[in-house]
């Protein structure tokens, strides 16, 4: 997943399941509860996402990140896709 850089507040959030994160480029930063975390290059992290959470790239540029998630957190990455008619 490419996340761009953007200056917006987080919102953290839950939904049930398990997230593994790894940063292949660049820097994300990832608010976990009451941290809030910078990650770079090869760092992982892994939680459960009943804890609020919120992640993306930080205002110095895009990231490039591996998630994986639990099955039970399927549902909250679905994107819809529109329909051109």
């Amino acid at each position: 997943m490419s996340i761009p850089a953007t200056d917006r507040e987080p919102e953290p959030r839950t939904h049930s399941g398990y997230e593994w994160i790894y940063v292949l480029s660049g820097r994300l930063r990832l608010i976990l509860g009451e941290h809030d975390i910078i990650m770079g290059t090869g760092e992982a992290a892994e939680f459960d996402t009943r804890n609020p959470h919120w992640f993306g790239a930080t205002g110095a540029g895009p990231v490039e990140i591996l998630s994986m998630f639990g099955k039970q957190g399927e549902r909250i990455h679905v994107r819809a896709r529109s329909t051109a008619g």
